[in-house]
């Protein structure tokens, strides 16, 4: 009874999208599997490989006090512990994904390297773990830098076959590097490799108006990619719990315009 209720909730929360988003139906047969020859992330490879390996940005420019991080951290961390989460995992043909994390301002940084989760103790370590992340600083939105660090350094090192790569950017603004090239160069070039990036943009501050229309134009692309904005920090926690359910999930993925396939 247990485990149909929070499939009901699951299949709650991607009708609630539903009714506010157009429906993008994927194939997982379409999807890329990556496996590569070695790794160094240290997680021991399970012969069926993993649903999903997600890789989750947390933006730790200036524009982020302690506040702001802590209510970030917190909130990835609640969403791995959250019910719905969990059975969304679970309830993959392979019942696991990777999971890793990356802080980003001037510099990108794998601040948790990848971790397989594959039960409900695995979750609850692996949001310990986020919570334990130390704070990391900068000045700058280098957007473009980070998608090139993970696109470069974070997806080689995906240490077991994954049906589906999926990149997370949160962040309250635009780049404001002068990076030398573009986001959305990278982001085309990532998509071309069969990546999803989907975006978070944190609708606080000075460019609250106009992120969510700079996101969906440079960040969002791949199979089944969408963006779900957070109303604020305050709001994030809420947002990165339904965003995971919806990513990790084999119901169709929701889209606000096209994707970018």
């Amino acid at each position: 009874m247990r485990a149909a209720a929070v499939t009901i909730a699951i299949a709650g929360l991607a009708a609630a999208f539903a009714t506010l988003l157009p429906q993008h139906p994927r194939s997982a047969g379409n999807l890329p599997s990556y496996a590569p020859e070695s790794s160094t992330a240290g997680t021991t490879p399970a012969a069926g490989g993993v649903d999903t390996a997600l890789v989750v940005s947390v933006d730790v420019s200036s524009s982020v006090d302690e506040r702001r991080y802590r209510l970030q951290l917190e909130g990835i961390a609640a969403a791995l512990e959250d019910p719905a989460v969990i059975s969304a995992i679970l309830a993959g043909p392979r019942s696991g994904i990777l999971f890793s994390v990356v802080t980003w301002a001037d510099r990108p940084k794998l601040s948790l390297p990848w971790l397989r989760i594959a039960s409900k103790a695995d979750a609850m370590r692996a949001a310990l773990m986020v919570r334990a992340m130390p704070r990391e600083n900068g000045d700058f939105t280098c957007l473009s830098k980070m998608l090139r660090f993970v696109s470069d350094k974070i997806v080689p090192q995906i240490p077991e076959r994954a049906l589906k790569v999926v990149v997370d950017v949160s962040g309250d603004g635009s780049d404001n590097c002068n990076p030398e090239e573009p986001v959305t160069a990278v982001r085309d070039e990532m998509v071309r490799r069969g990546i999803t990036i989907n975006g978070l943009p944190i609708l606080e501050g000075r460019e609250a108006a106009t992120l969510e229309d700079w996101y969906r134009g440079n960040v969002m692309g791949g199979p089944g990619s969408f963006i779900l904005a957070a109303q604020g920090y305050e709001d994030f926690g809420r947002a990165i719990r339904q965003k995971f359910v919806v990513e990790i999930s084999a119901l169709p993925l929701p889209v606000r315009g096209a994707a970018r396939q």
